[in-house]
């Protein structure tokens, strides 16, 4: 009986999640792991997610697709979004911010088009979305029970790291871990909890060119206890516990799945 109760605190049956970034990579990972764990999904993405919404809809699940542009988007504009996904789809329960984009030069030719486009997409739209979907989750909750808002952000070891030619991706990802705990600690009371993933190494086309080039590609395998890198498939349990009322008491945490890189 009480492994039963437990589990059940890990479903998310008749949970809704936007997840940003769906068409492919950690994104479609993540997307995917939450309606096998029972939530309709609205799969946001610059290009198609016809791929991720079929295998969403394989699973019985619904999915909603939206084509957006971050970088061009306002802030009205997500807000709109995001009111449209709690019309269509009846609710918001989840965020995940996971959009991102890579931009790699030495920090004195970093040109200002590229940190105004990384800063846009890994920070800016993920602070407005959270707001607009905070609004949303408030709404419910004064109509339901307590613990109706999940945020969970994508953030990086370049959270807590300086990184090598890539100082508009550190920047980024080290605001949206500050903003990560900020926001917890203002929406906590609220019963809205914000939380963080730092993917490691994961094999995805920001890492492309890492793993093209030989010697960077050695350095950072040899640095991973793990001795491998991640997958899309290894942020699933992570994902899946913090959108979770198993995870009501977790606020303003980092949660690293990076194959122990950080310990080494």
């Amino acid at each position: 009986m009480k492994v039963n109760m437990i589990l059940d605190n890990f479903r998310l049956n008749g949970r809704v999640a936007l997840v940003t970034g769906a068409r492919q990579g950690l994104g479609q990972g993540l997307a995917v792991a939450l309606a096998e764990a029972g939530a309709d999904v609205a799969a946001l993405d610059r290009f198609d997610v016809d791929e991720t919404c079929a295998r969403i809809t394989g699973l019985g699940r619904r999915c909603m697709p939206i084509q957006c542009d971050l970088r061009a988007a306002s802030v009205a504009d997500l807000n709109h979004l995001v009111e449209g996904v709690a019309a269509e789809l009846g609710r918001l329960d989840i965020l995940v911010n996971n959009a991102g984009i890579q931009r790699r030069a030495p920090a004195i030719e970093f040109s200002e088009a590229d940190w105004d486009d990384v800063l846009q997409i890994n920070l800016k739209a993920g602070f407005f979305l959270s707001q607009a979907a905070a609004r949303v989750m408030v709404k419910q909750s004064s109509s339901n029970s307590p613990g109706v808002g999940k945020i969970i952000n994508i953030v990086s070891m370049l959270s807590f790291q300086g990184g090598i030619t890539v100082p508009a991706y550190t920047a980024a990802k080290s605001a949206l871990a500050g903003v990560t705990r900020a926001l917890a600690n203002e929406w906590a009371i609220k019963h809205i909890n914000v939380n963080a993933i730092a993917p490691g190494y994961m094999v995805t086309d920001n890492t492309a060119a890492l793993r093209a080039d030989p010697i960077r590609n050695d350095s950072i395998s040899e640095r991973i206890p793990a001795g491998r890198w991640g997958t899309p498939e290894d942020l699933g349990g992570a994902v899946v516990f913090l959108a979770s009322q198993a995870s009501d008491y977790l606020h303003g945490s980092i949660i690293a799945v990076d194959g122990g890189w950080l310990t080494r």
